[in-house]
């Protein structure tokens, strides 16, 4: 199974786990040509994390990633189902400002 998946509605549901042993590529370039084209024309898209095992700073620079390269391509994202220790993570790191968490 891959670390995520984009469905039909242009969502993308991540999987396992977001930690730099499963992170080598960031968001948008692992995206194919028709997953980005399809997040573009929709113009939004939310990252499912319920099924988030485990995360890391590597997993949460991954998220602000994703969440700035999916605005410079006219994407607004937004995350949802956070896992709470991510959460937690992404708060004592300062970084819970810079993500559009619901």
């Amino acid at each position: 199974m891959s670390l995520f998946e984009v469905n039909d509605k242009g969502n993308i549901v991540v999987h396992g786990h977001l930690d730099r042993e499963t992170l080598s590529k960031n968001f948008w370039e692992s995206l194919n040509g028709n997953e980005r084209s399809a997040l573009i024309t929709k113009k939004r898209c939310q990252i499912d994390l319920s099924d988030v095992e485990r995360a890391d700073s590597a997993g949460l620079a991954w998220l602000i990633n994703a969440v700035r390269d999916a605005k410079q391509n006219g994407v607004s994202m937004t995350l949802y189902k956070m896992p709470e220790k991510l959460q937690k993570l992404a708060k004592i790191s300062n970084a819970n400002s810079f993500l559009p968490v619901e």
